[in-house]
C-alpha cells in the first residue's frame, strides 16, 4: 500500500523554525495527522505541529533525544481521532538518508506509539534537510517504507516522488527539458492532477497537461457534450454529441499516445465518489463556472491539502453587436492562505442559490418567483480562443510553482487578471487567511465527509 504526505506551507514554516534554530544541532518535532483511504494509495496530511522545546532535549549535531512525557497529549488526541502521528527532526549537516542512529529511535518510538493507539494504521517519520528539502517514510506496525512522494504546499508547490531519479525522459519530451529541465519532466510523469469541469476551459487543460507528460489525470464532469460545446471543447466531433464530456477527452489523451493514464468520472463533484477522486491527487484545476462547485473544491483542497488553480472566464455582450466585457482570471489557492470566499470570488447567497437549483429545482423556482433568492444564469457567451488564453496562464502558474522561473515572487501571483478588451495582465498577491477554512486545514477524512451532512445523504 502506497503511503504519501502533504504539509501546508503555514506547519512547513513551523517546522522549519523549530528544527534550525541556528545553533546546528539537530531538533525535534511531532504533528497529527489526517488520513485519506483510497483502495490503493493512503495519504497522512498535518493538521497541527507540536514543537518540543529545546531545553528539555539532549541535541547534538548527529543525534537528538527528547522527553517521551511531551507525547502523552498527542497520543490522548490521536487515539480519540484516530489520526495519524508523524515524527520530524533535522540532519543539521544534511546527512540525506535516515542513519542507523534514526532507525533504533524510530524502532523506539513509533513501538510505543503503535501500542499506545493499537490502530493498525500507518504513521511517519520525516527529515528535514538545511535546504529545506524532506525525505520520509511510512511506518504501520513492522512494515517500513519510503513515503511515495511527500508535497510541501505553499507558494512554491515542492514535491518529492520516491521512484523519481530512475526515469528515463521519453523521447517526445526532450524538447520541453531544455527549458524545464529532466527533474521537472520527471516529475509532472508521477504527478496525478485532478481536472473538475470538462469543457471550455478545462479541455483545454487536459491537452496542454498531457502534452507537458502529467502521468495521470482524473476528469471529473457530469455533463454530456452538446451541439452548443463543439466551439470550444478540444477534440470533441459533431459525432459526440450526448457523449459525457469526460469520455471525449479520455479518448483524446490516450490517442496522443504519451501513456498519460486517465482516468474519467462522468458524476458531479457532489457525488463522494468525486470527493474521494480529488482527494487523492497531487493537486487540482477548477474549471466550473459555479460557485457551488468552487465552495465545494476550495474546501477539499484545504481537508486534504491540495493546490488548487481556479480559472474563471467572463464575457458579456452589449445589444448594439459589440461587446462590453472580456476577461479572464486564475485563482491559486494554498491551503491554509486565503480562499476563493474571502477574496469576493464568490458569495455565500449565490452557492446556496445554486444549491437549491440543483438539489430542488421546483423549490428553486418558487423561490425565485418571490424574490428570496438571486436567479442563476444558465448560458454565457464562450469563445474558444479566450478560454485558451485563460487555461494557458493557469497551466503556466502551474509550472512557475513546481519550477521557480519569474522574475517575480510566486506570491505576487495569487490571482492573475486578463483583460483581453485592453490586452493587460495584473496580478495580485496573497492576501490574509480565509477564517472561515484555515481551521480545516489538512483534517482529511472526517464523519461526514468534509464535514457536510448533505454529502452523507
Amino acid at each position: 500500500m502506497a503511503v504519501s504526505f502533504r504539509v501546508s506551507d503555514i506547519h512547513y514554516r513551523e517546522l522549519r523554525q523549530q528544527l534550525f534554530p541556528g545553533d546546528g544541532l539537530e531538533a525535534v518535532a511531532f504533528a497529527l495527522c489526517g488520513r485519506h483511504h483510497s483502495e490503493n494509495y493512503d495519504l497522512l496530511t498535518v493538521q497541527r505541529v507540536l514543537t518540543v522545546p529545546h531545553n528539555q532535549c539532549d541535541r547534538g549535531r548527529k543525534h537528538i533525544t527528547w522527553p517521551t512525557a511531551s507525547l502523552a497529549s498527542l497520543l490522548d488526541e490521536a487515539r480519540k481521532r484516530r489520526l495519524g502521528i508523524v515524527k520530524f527532526h533535522s540532519h543539521t549537516e544534511g546527512y540525506a538518508s535516515f542513519s542507523s542512529t534514526d532507525d533504533e529511535s524510530d524502532r523506539q518510538t513509533f513501538s510505543s506509539i503503535s501500542a499506545w493507539l493499537d490502530d493498525g494504521e500507518s504513521h511517519g517519520s520525516v527529515v528535514v534537510l538545511p535546504d529545506g528539502s524532506l525525505f520520509g517514510r511510512s511506518i504501520r506496525s513492522r512494515l517500513w517504507q519510503p513515503f511515495d512522494s511527500i508535497t510541501v504546499v505553499g507558494d512554491d508547490i515542492l514535491h518529492w516522488h520516491s521512484g523519481q531519479s530512475d526515469d528515463p525522459v521519453a523521447p517526445a519530451l526532450v524538447a520541453q527539458t531544455q527549458l524545464f529541465g529532466a527533474g521537472t519532466t520527471a516529475r509532472l510523469r508521477h504527478l496525478r492532477v485532478g481536472v473538475v469541469g470538462c469543457s471550455g476551459t478545462g479541455s483545454i487543460v487536459v491537452e496542454l497537461l498531457t502534452r507537458l507528460g502529467v502521468g495521470t489525470l482524473i476528469l471529473v464532469d457530469d455533463d454530456r457534450v452538446e451541439e452548443r460545446n463543439l466551439n470550444r471543447i478540444v477534440n470533441a466531433r459533431r459525432a459526440d454529441i450526448d457523449r459525457p464530456k469526460v469520455d471525449v477527452l479520455a479518448e483524446g489523451v490516450q490517442l496522443i499516445g504519451f501513456g498519460t493514464k486517465v482516468i474519467p468520472l462522468p458524476l458531479n463533484l457532489y457525488d463522494v465518489r468525486a470527493v474521494n477522486a480529488i482527494a487523492a491527487c497531487d493537486l487540482v484545476f477548477g474549471c466550473m463556472d459555479t460557485a457551488e462547485g468552487r465552495h465545494l473544491l476550495n474546501r477539499i483542497a484545504t481537508f486534504y491539502i491540495l493546490p488548487y488553480f481556479d480559472l474563471g472566464v467572463h464575457l458579456r455582450a452589449n445589444d448594439r453587436g459589440g461587446i462590453d466585457e472580456a476577461c479572464g482570471v486564475v485563482h491559486y489557492i494554498q491551503p491554509g492562505g486565503s480562499s476563493l470566499l474571502s477574496r469576493g470570488a464568490y458569495g455565500l447567497e449565490r452557492v446556496r442559490a445554486e444549491n437549491l437549483r440543483r438539489t430542488d429545482p421546483e423549490k428553486y423556482r418558487e423561490q425565485l418567483e418571490v424574490n428570496y433568492i438571486e436567479g442563476v444564469d444558465e448560458k454565457s457567451p464562450a469563445v474558444v480562443s479566450v478560454n485558451a488564453t485563460i487555461a494557458s496562464l493557469a497551466v503556466n502558474e502551474f509550472l512557475a510553482r513546481i519550477h521557480p522561473f519569474r522574475s517575480c515572487k510566486n506570491s505576487d501571483g495569487a490571482i492573475i487578471y486578463f483583460d483581453f478588451m485592453e490586452t493587460m495582465v495584473v496580478r495580485e498577491e496573497e492576501r490574509e487567511a480565509c477564517p472561515l477554512l484555515k481551521p480545516l486545514v489538512g483534517l482529511g477524512d472526517v464523519i461526514p465527509i468534509l464535514d457536510m451532512p448533505s454529502l452523507s445523504s
